[in-house]
């Protein structure tokens, strides 16, 4: 038998109705047939009852139909009862599978409101553009439109939300020589852990806006570079690894990328995930930002030097005893030996924490710490 298709959804019990007429049965005959109380079929037939799979089957086969049409019919009968008051649920949906709109609420990047229409009104002042539909740009010329086409959701709204801190503060002109200067008073902090909680300022002297904003989970990135405009340099990290070693080769290459004003030109973003990984593909500014960081934990030559007299023995004396020449925590010594041996539980107990050190004196968003 065909299934009916009207343009008014009628209760399964019209069509079991007209099944009994067709055949000139009663209810009572119908109920003999399936072994089923009277009672079922009338309130089938009355709308009172709704169709389970067991008595779609019984119907199929008194009838000669199938289980699927008797359910269909209660599907479509229970789906036309279903009012929606707007198309806030379609309006969520786009709204959660274009943003982590979990996740930012719960941060307090975003408030929380019940009113849909409020939502996406406090979403589009967040990423600043003019409805949902719009593509969010984080540079402030954005004279590419795929500037951002490469960058997930978890990634989009974390480098919004360090814009958004990082324009709040107020810092001196950016100048390429007190970044210079402020990179040997960075190198001079390397032996102690303490001493990161200096970092900051000495960027901020220089005109470079220092942000950490605690990472979203499953964004994988280290930090990202990219300029306000063309006078203010951002720098942004996650601190996602908790590690001496990591912290000082993250920070010094992104810091590269300021001086080689990597992206200003084009308006672009430049985001790092995996920082000092190894990869073919690397192109050429992070090949040159990795270098800058290794190097700045442990001179090159130095490293050289050392690999080359001591391998395949890497003592504990021995390293700690170079970092101590060398002037650098063993930290840092650890992190680049671990990198070229390829063994990342070498040594580890020296890759100490510094997050609760630089954390008091920066500008922070997570860990526990809300930035408003």
């Amino acid at each position: 038998m065909n299934a009916r298709v009207s343009a008014e959804v009628f209760p399964p019990g019209e069509f079991l109705r007209e099944e009994l007429e067709e055949r000139a049965w009663t209810q009572q005959e119908l109920a003999d047939i399936l072994d089923r109380p009277p009672r079922l079929i009338s309130e089938l037939i009355a709308g009172k009852r709704s169709i389970t799979p067991e008595t779609a089957k019984g119907l199929a086969d008194a009838f000669g139909t199938s289980p699927d049409y008797w359910m269909n019919l209660e599907n479509q009968y229970q789906l036309s009862k279903v009012k929606l008051p707007n198309d806030n649920v379609v309006r969520k949906a786009r709204l959660y599978s274009k943003f982590p709109v979990r996740e930012m609420l719960r941060r307090g990047w975003v408030r929380v409101s019940e009113n849909v229409e409020v939502l996406e009104q406090r979403f589009c002042e967040f990423f600043g553009i003019q409805s949902v539909d719009a593509a969010p740009q984080l540079c402030h010329n954005a004279k590419k439109t795929h500037v951002m086409a490469d960058t997930t959701p978890l990634q989009l709204a974390w480098l919004f939300r360090v814009r958004t801190m990082a324009s709040q503060q107020v810092v001196p002109t950016y100048s390429k020589a007190k970044l210079a200067v402020g990179l040997e008073k960075l190198k001079a902090l390397v032996l102690s852990p303490e001493e990161v909680r200096q970092v900051p300022h000495i960027l901020a002297e220089a005109g470079v806006r220092l942000v950490f904003v605690e990472p979203l989970a499953g964004s994988k990135m280290d930090g990202a570079c990219f300029w306000l405009d063309e006078q203010k340099p951002v720098i942004g990290m996650t601190l996602r690894f908790d590690r001496i070693d990591n912290f000082w080769f993250v920070l010094r290459h992104e810091i590269e990328h300021v001086l080689q004003e990597d992206g200003k030109a084009d308006d672009e973003v430049v985001i790092d995930t995996d920082v000092g990984e190894s990869k073919e593909d690397l192109p050429e500014c992070e090949r040159r930002a990795n270098a800058a960081g290794a190097d700045f934990c442990v001179p090159t030559a130095e490293l050289e030097n050392f690999i080359a007299r001591v391998q395949p023995y890497f003592s504990e004396e021995k390293v700690l005893r170079f970092a101590q020449r060398i002037s650098v925590h063993p930290g840092l010594v650890v992190g680049q030996l671990q990198r070229r041996l390829d063994r990342h539980d070498f040594l580890r107990k020296h890759q100490v924490k510094v997050r609760a050190h630089v954390l008091p004196s920066a500008d922070v968003d997570g860990w526990g710490s809300f930035t408003e």
